[in-house]
């Protein structure tokens, strides 16, 4: 024991303390070079671990970059395969009077997230939470063959259970309902909650569940934030409302301020197919899965007269399907630009974008909550302003409620409309849906629901005032934009 103190009490300790050292740092520093992130997120991460070797391995295990692969059905590929040939082959038809911008902007879509430009016979935008689940129930009472639904957010309370009892009462009919939620999304929605939909014969799962269970690596960061909802292959809807009273301002006075979608025609097909790959991966841990008769859940059905493109993303494709569609449209834009966003953590492509558009002479006008639900992302948001409004672009904070809405009108002829917000975390992380219209009927929609929602905004100008502090905060809160 002497003899041991005595060599711990040494030089040979320090030294033998700086080989471990520097062989944990090689390694460290392969593993995270291997990921092949962005350079500074990966400077960043090397700092941070060589810096906190046990403390931030844990971070870096837990929270740090993935690749997630996982299997496509060979049948639904296939099946929509064969139609996005058909559809590509009609795209000029469906866009007489687009511009070769427009055009590109749906190549790329259709070459990123592989759906092409589809149509709806109807169209309608669902403003606040009242409206859209009032439209949800409506859908499901009516639904005669199935009921498939996807949320990030789907809680037990009134408006959850409203919605639940309704999916009982369809299941007990003879429909097929199939249900999937996200595990941290919904946290709160036990095995009590929707016993009763499994017990009528309805179907449900967890999209990841957030245990390690058989991954040697959880995937915490990777969400459904997903709202979907599709009734038998006809009638779909999309956007930014959640399953929760929080978004009904018949039970809360405070409730979000929201946009939905709700889609009737061809492109519910699409919809339908991005539900259909998602059932099928959540599922593929337990029994695998082939999907049902296609013919019964992608029916063929008239084309309709608004063309509209269906666009998906999330950490297994990393072509950023999103990400580029944003950042495409707004250079696509010859005279304005209205992004509405609940939370603004933009990516240097997306904020180039964004300042290039507002020099260019283009009316660039960004709504976001003067207040957002994440203290940090607020902070952030800010300390993005001064750079947006020298470059011309104006800048408004809503202050009635938490702004929830998740939508961007460029010029007169594009609109999107989603669950993906402006910031890293639905570009890269979640997997995300949203609804790109080419035409008038959308974006007229979406102009003047912005203008009405400035109405209860104020304008933010360069010269504001802030105390040092809080610049000091807004300042430390950007360093954390990409795990935002």
């Amino acid at each position: 024991m002497q003899w041991f103190s005595e060599y711990w009490n040494s030089e040979n300790a320090i030294s033998l303390f700086w080989l471990v050292w520097w062989v944990y740092a090689l390694v460290i520093g392969v593993w995270v070079l291997m990921q092949r992130s962005a350079p500074v997120a990966t400077l960043g991460w090397l700092l941070a671990l060589a810096a906190l070797p046990v403390g931030g391995l844990g971070v870096y295990y837990f929270f740090g970059p993935q690749r997630l692969k996982r299997l496509r059905n060979k049948r639904l590929r296939r099946h929509r395969a064969s139609r996005l040939r058909v559809s590509a082959a009609r795209l000029r038809e469906r866009m007489p009077a687009a511009t070769e911008r427009l055009h590109q902007v749906a190549r790329l879509v259709s070459r990123t997230a592989e759906f092409p430009v589809s149509s709806a016979e109807r169209m309608e935008l669902l403003v606040g939470g009242d409206r859209t689940y009032d439209a949800l129930l409506e859908a499901v009472r009516a639904a005669q063959h199935h009921v498939h639904l996807e949320y990030y957010v789907f809680e037990p309370d009134r408006t959850g259970t409203a919605l639940m009892e309704a999916l009982v009462e369809r299941a007990r009919a003879g429909v097929k309902v199939r249900m999937l939620v996200d595990s941290m999304g919904s946290k709160k929605l036990k095995r009590k909650f929707y016993a009763p939909l499994v017990e009528a014969g309805g179907e449900f799962a967890f999209f990841h569940q957030s245990k390690i269970g058989r991954r040697l690596r959880p995937v915490i960061n990777f969400r459904t934030h997903r709202k979907i909802m599709v009734c038998d292959g006809t009638v779909g809807f999309t956007g930014g409302v959640n399953i929760t009273d929080e978004e009904d301002s018949r039970v809360m006075d405070c409730a979000y301020h929201d946009v939905h979608l709700r889609l009737e025609g061809p492109v519910v097909n699409w919809l339908q197919t991005v539900f259909l790959e998602d059932w099928s991966y959540a599922l593929e841990r337990t029994h695998p899965v082939e999907p049902p008769d296609l013919d019964e859940l992608l029916p063929e059905m008239p084309e309709g007269q608004h063309a509209v493109q269906v666009v998906s993303s999330g950490p297994d494709n990393r072509l950023e399907a999103i990400h580029r569609a944003y950042v495409a449209a707004i250079n696509a834009a010859d005279h304005r630009v209205l992004l509405t966003t609940p939370y603004f953590v933009p990516t240097e492509s997306a904020m180039t974008a964004l300042t290039n558009a507002a020099l260019r002479g283009v009316d660039v006008q960004i709504l976001v909550p003067e207040k957002s639900d994440s203290f940090i992302v607020t902070a952030a948001a800010r300390s993005y302003f001064d750079e947006l409004i020298a470059c011309g672009a104006k800048v408004y904070e809503y202050r009635a409620r938490m702004l929830h809405s998740k939508t961007l009108v460029v010029d007169d002829s594009m609109a999107i409309i989603g669950t993906a917000n402006f910031d890293h975390r639905s570009f890269f992380l979640n997997y995300e849906v949203c609804a790109i219209a080419y035409g008038l009927k959308l974006n007229g929609d979406l102009a003047q629901q912005f203008a009405l929602d400035l109405q209860n905004a104020r304008q933010v100008h360069y010269e504001r005032k802030q105390r040092f502090l809080v610049r000091l905060w807004d300042s430390l809160a950007r360093l954390c934009s990409p795990l935002l």
